[in-house]
């Protein structure tokens, strides 16, 4: 389909990294043509940085994969959910896509035992972070496109995330709104949300927190907790929601 390689240093692929890969598709129910792809999928900067090769990282089929999963999720929102308007599908769609949500359909499919990364990602725990499992998903997605085509990585990605979907659309999900807001603060304005106890309501053994979230310093959501983790949470809903309604009215 694509020069999937060029400007990239393969991999050595030995017998039983080879084993490993083929099980890792007969676990998700596919079949990539190069496994040398898919090898690559799984390379974290780590790992490539401490090679004495000049090996690629996944971070280019990330950025794909990132792209390809959103069409992806848009097209089945758009065309299965004809009832909702522009702004509950977005809210559905970043929900499904979350970093909470794709971390933990990687740990499904048991993308930690497969990743390759450096001895110090390795040592401090690199392969439980939700950030790395989230990202290699996304470069498996996007060289599963690039090796297989549109149709086949749909059926891929449709057969992991459906049931995802369903728990968003019938409000069962997690709803980690620091997250969510983190994710999102990160990508479209380049910062970082910031919480700040403003007030403590009540004696010491019955305290309630007021807690606002300031994004490029303007508050966008105040909560109140009677612990402060409960009261972010709040405010980080009261934001998340705010944002994602202005972007999409």
């Amino acid at each position: 389909m694509f020069r999937y390689l060029a400007g990239c240093q393969e991999l050595p692929l030995d017998l039983a990294r080879r084993k490993e890969l083929k099980l890792f598709e007969k676990l998700c129910h596919i079949r990539f043509k190069s496994l040398a792809l898919l090898n690559l999928a799984f390379c974290h900067r780590s790992y490539a940085h401490e090679s004495n090769t000049s090996v690629s990282s996944n971070e280019r089929l990330e950025f794909l994969g990132d792209s390809v999963l959103g069409l992806i999720i848009s097209e089945y929102l758009y065309h299965t959910l004809p009832d909702k308007n522009e702004g509950e599908l977005a809210k559905i769609k970043s929900f499904v896509v979350s970093e909470e949500s794709l971390s933990s359909l990687a740990q499904q499919i048991r993308v930690d035992n497969y990743i390759l990364i450096g001895k110090g990602e390795e040592y401090s725990g690199g392969r439980s972070k939700k950030t790395l499992l989230a990202d290699a998903l996304e470069a498996i997605i996007g060289a599963y496109y690039i090796d297989a085509g549109y149709e086949a990585v749909k059926k891929f990605v449709l057969g992991l995330l459906t049931p995802e979907i369903e728990k968003v659309v019938q409000d069962k999900h997690k709803k980690d709104y620091k997250s969510l807001l983190q994710e999102y603060v990160q990508k479209r304005y380049k910062t970082y949300p910031r919480y700040v106890v403003v007030e403590k309501k009540g004696p010491d053994h019955d305290r309630t927190f007021v807690i606002e979230v300031l994004i490029n310093n303007k508050c966008y959501g105040k909560g109140l907790g009677k612990n402060k983790k409960e009261a972010e949470q709040q405010a980080a809903g009261i934001a998340y929601n705010l944002i994602i309604g202005k972007s999409n009215p």
